[in-house]
């Protein structure tokens, strides 16, 4: 169940502040490096696999953490975000975005007194899920740095910054696990956008899981596939399989192949290439020929016997 929440803090009390922090976002080693030159805040909210938070600390500040068990990725909104990630040099204003992995070192050597970041908080398992179902892509080839200034990060910058807003500011829409769970599947798709353009089509995201699945069912229709064995084929498991499914093609993998198998009927009543509608049935995996007649007439608005003698 998500949840929300606001708090600010004086200079003189960032190391509460800093256990605040750590609770709604990473927990962390901080170095204050300046005085205070405004007040510290941080706003939260909790979507299940992924959380959002704005944090600003008033003060110059140095951060460490080893992001356990989740990825960060830190949007400076005002100021400067500096850090070594795995290693690299990243400097990100606003405009772009500084990608943490999670359970490896990160050092922000440079949190600016003005630097107020939106931050979100990914799961690891959930977002390499998310991106192999999506991509096909180990979630390891996520960049260190991410360009928000157009493209698909320009996308997910305008969902992150509309449902952080949303979920900030209404508490009883955080308070819904089935909304905070469609708005952090909303956001990490977008965010696995803008991360692999190059795995897109058109703009739009090929579910690798998905088209794996449809790819194996076009090429065998008849074979009576079992759904341990689509589940295989697409490298996830049953319900990974179906929640896909229905997600981007808002049907089952049943009804997908049945769909497949009527058009491989159809086209062979129309060609004349089948003798009997029922040696068409049969020969692209159809058993119960009453059964093939109700779906033939639902999806072609005719019954089968017709198309075969009016082609």
């Amino acid at each position: 169940m998500g949840r929300a929440g606001a708090l600010t803090a004086s200079g003189e009390e960032l190391d509460g502040f800093s256990a605040s922090v750590a609770r709604a976002y990473f927990p962390h080693a901080l170095a204050v490096k300046t005085r205070a030159s405004g007040p510290a805040e941080l706003r939260a909210v909790d979507l299940g696999p992924l959380r959002l938070a704005r944090i600003g600390w008033g003060s110059e500040v140095a951060v460490e953490s080893d992001h356990p068990g989740a990825w960060a990725v830190n949007v400076p909104r005002s100021g400067i975000l500096e850090a070594q990630v795995g290693g690299r040099h990243v400097l990100s204003l606003d405009g772009q975005a500084t990608v943490c992995p999670p359970d490896q070192p990160t050092r922000m050597t440079r949190w600016s007194a003005d630097c107020s970041i939106v931050g979100m908080r990914v799961d690891r398992d959930y977002l390499a899920e998310e991106v192999a179902s999506l991509v096909g892509l180990p979630v390891d080839r996520l960049p260190a740095q991410l360009d928000l200034r157009s493209g698909g990060g320009r996308t997910w910058m305008a969902l992150l910054t509309s449902i952080g807003t949303e979920a900030l500011a209404d508490p009883e829409l955080a308070s819904d696990p089935r909304v905070c769970r469609r708005l952090a599947g909303t956001l990490s798709a977008a965010f696995v956008t803008a991360c692999f353009p190059e795995a897109t089509a058109h703009g739009e995201m090929r579910p690798r899981i998905v088209s794996r699945v449809v790819e194996a069912m076009e090429a065998d229709p008849a074979h009576e596939w079992t759904a341990s064995e689509l589940a295989r084929t697409a490298g996830v498991g049953i319900r990974r399989l179906q929640q896909g499914f229905r997600r981007y093609l808002g049907r089952t993998p049943t009804q997908e192949l049945t769909a497949i198998r009527l058009r491989r009927v159809h086209a062979d009543l129309l060609s004349g290439q089948a003798e009997t509608v029922a040696d068409a049935a049969h020969s692209w995996g159809f058993t119960h020929l009453g059964r093939f007649a109700a779906e033939y007439r639902r999806t072609y608005g005719t019954t089968p016997s017709h198309t075969l003698r009016c082609p």
